[in-house]
């Protein structure tokens, strides 16, 4: 299937098409993982041929490639509709801990499923450019943000790529790894204390 060409759908029924095949690959990997799915599986749950599957798509990898992308925008979903209702003066602490909770909540993957994602970003090159790119859009956002509420930082690239990374950490601890001796309201707590310090200074 190396050579196959690969279409970039037009027409509503193919968009609906190539969106099952990604819906149905989600489901996949969340009931089974990456490694034990295969595509014709996901073929027959969308639906579809094998054929189709390939039309649309270069190979599993490349549905698994959009998945991701599906399930990062659905968990910055939350977060950008908070940065868009913003008011001023802004509460610095009140809108950090409703993202934490946005966040938390949108993270919908099966711990296999994450883990998985996790590894493939560090192994494979693709997949962590993916990471990297929604990264880096996260913490432009962050930035946009800041310089609306006139709140300007010393280093505010650098201290947005922070940020975002002790609000995820956080959220993947709460729902992931679920350590029982750690108490998660201190926790979020300290976190929402450290992110304001850096934003004020």
């Amino acid at each position: 299937m190396g050579n196959q060409q690969i279409r970039t759908p037009q027409q509503q029924r193919s968009i609906e098409k190539r969106s099952k095949i990604i819906e149905a690959g989600y489901q996949l990997f969340c009931e089974k993982g990456y490694h034990h799915t295969n595509t014709a599986e996901i073929a027959k749950l969308a639906g579809v041929s094998t054929g189709i599957v390939y039309s649309y798509f270069k190979d599993k990898k490349d549905i698994f490639m959009y998945v991701i992308e599906a399930y990062e925008n659905s968990v910055a979903a939350p977060v950008y509709e908070i940065m868009k209702s913003i008011d001023k003066p802004i509460d610095l602490a009140k809108v950090i801990r409703q993202m934490i909770v946005k966040l938390t909540e949108s993270h919908t993957l099966v711990k296999s499923v994450h883990e998985e994602m996790q590894a493939l970003a560090h192994t494979d090159k693709e997949i962590g450019e993916l990471f990297y790119k929604f990264q880096s859009s996260m913490a432009a956002n962050l930035v946009d943000l800041m310089n609306q509420f006139d709140i300007h930082p010393t280093n505010a690239y650098e201290k947005a790529h922070l940020i975002i990374d002790i609000i995820e950490n956080l959220s993947h601890e709460m729902m992931y790894q679920q350590h029982e001796y750690l108490n998660y309201e201190v926790m979020t707590d300290v976190a929402v204390n450290a992110i304001v310090d850096m934003l004020m200074n």
